[in-house]
């Protein structure tokens, strides 16, 4: 039962970034510092404790959403994380990994005119647990529109 209360509770803490470069937003975890945007307009870094979230916009260079994907899957590969998980649509994909006790997820969904939104959450293994719900809003809430 006190489960079923403490989730409303919350979600109403939680904050909300708007891009208005690429029109996309994401909810922002209560408790995570807000960085400073990027000077060319495309998203912003936030971090809670040792996590760290990094929100995005960017234009597809690659033939496809997909091809894409598999570019930022490469990157995070090239950069030693070892990919666990992926599910690739046409309009949004996930992938997850380890790295040592540090584990990576990235999101990313395909926006209008061949542009994408993109969140990537870095974290201790040890928070597995504890950043599961928080990974499941991040995923619901990242939206863009046309």
């Amino acid at each position: 039962m006190l489960i079923a209360l403490a989730a409303p509770v919350l979600a109403t803490d939680w904050g909300q970034y708007d891009n208005a470069r690429f029109g996309y937003t994401i909810d922002v975890p209560p408790g995570f510092e807000w960085g400073k945007e990027a000077d060319n307009g495309d998203g912003r870094a936030f971090r809670g404790g040792a996590t760290k979230l990094l929100v995005w916009g960017g234009n597809i260079t690659e033939n496809s959403f997909e091809d894409a994907v598999a570019s930022a899957k490469g990157f995070a590969e090239a950069d030693g994380w070892n990919i666990s998980y992926e599910a690739v649509t046409p309009s949004w994909a996930s992938f997850s990994g380890a790295q040592g006790k540090r584990i990576l997820y990235q999101r990313m969904i395909a926006l209008c005119d061949g542009a994408y939104a993109a969140f990537q959450l870095e974290y201790s293994a040890v928070d597995l647990g504890k950043l599961e719900p928080v990974v499941e809003q991040l995923v619901r809430s990242l939206k863009g529109g046309c």
